[in-house]
């Protein structure tokens, strides 16, 4: 069994955003040389998180972060009387750090449409982090 890890960085530019990491975690998986298995990614910070969705329309990210800031607004949560970003912590809650994608003939296996995100809800930020962790067999 092999058990990679590594990290992707990157920044955001905006309060709320979703990032397609896809190319970057399939590259990873290559790098492993995992054949069959797992791989992890877990987003690195309370007010992140990790989604598979869809890319080819950007209007779904922009409808995925719609919902969650009508589900979950701004300026009422009692976490914003420390630094203003309660809204971000639960968004993070709600969506979770970490997505997990099966392994299969070296190459992740996401369906057509899907695509993953690292999603921030407490941006801009100049660095994020994703930890990934691949283990399976070669």
């Amino acid at each position: 069994m092999t058990i990679y890890t590594a990290e992707i960085e990157l920044s955001t530019d905006q309060p709320r955003q979703m990032i397609d990491i896809t190319a970057r975690a399939r590259a990873l998986v290559k790098e492993s040389g995992v054949r069959t298995g797992i791989c992890s990614l877990y987003a690195h910070g309370a007010t992140a998180a990790m989604m598979i969705q869809e890319n080819a329309d950007p209007n779904i990210s922009v409808d995925v972060l719609a919902c969650l800031d009508g589900l979950i607004p701004d300026g009422k949560w009692l976490h914003d009387r420390i630094d203003g970003n309660g809204a971000s912590h639960i968004q993070a809650a709600i969506v979770g750090p970490t997505e997990v994608i099966p392994v299969r003939d070296g190459e992740l296996h996401l369906s057509t449409w899907q695509n993953v995100f690292l999603c921030d809800f407490d941006g801009p930020r100049k660095a994020r982090r994703v930890i990934v962790t691949i283990f399976g067999d070669p």
